[in-house]
């Protein structure tokens, strides 16, 4: 399990998130669980087809080979954490 942590805020926090903005799709086999600490943050999956508003008391659950992109809604403060089987929400 790898942990990344994305902060919106300065100029080098927003350039990042314009790269991670794109499509991503993660490695084979991976699931990748978002969790937001503060703010909000739309997570769009594109096969199948859904959105939904992430939270702190709403984490994200995208399945391994599942194209999807996020966007910030407003400031915000997110956790990414990969794991080779389903965790516990």
């Amino acid at each position: 399990m790898a942990d990344e942590e994305w902060e919106e805020g300065g100029d080098a926090a927003t350039e990042a998130f314009e790269q991670v903005r794109v499509a991503v799709e993660q490695q084979r086999g991976e699931l990748a669980l978002i969790r937001v600490i503060e703010g909000r943050l739309k997570l769009t999956c594109l096969d199948p087809a859904s959105e939904v508003i992430l939270t702190p008391d709403r984490p994200g659950l995208v399945l391994p080979e599942q194209p999807h992109f996020v966007e910030p809604l407003g400031a915000m403060r997110m956790q990414v954490d990969f794991y080779d089987q389903r965790p516990s929400l």
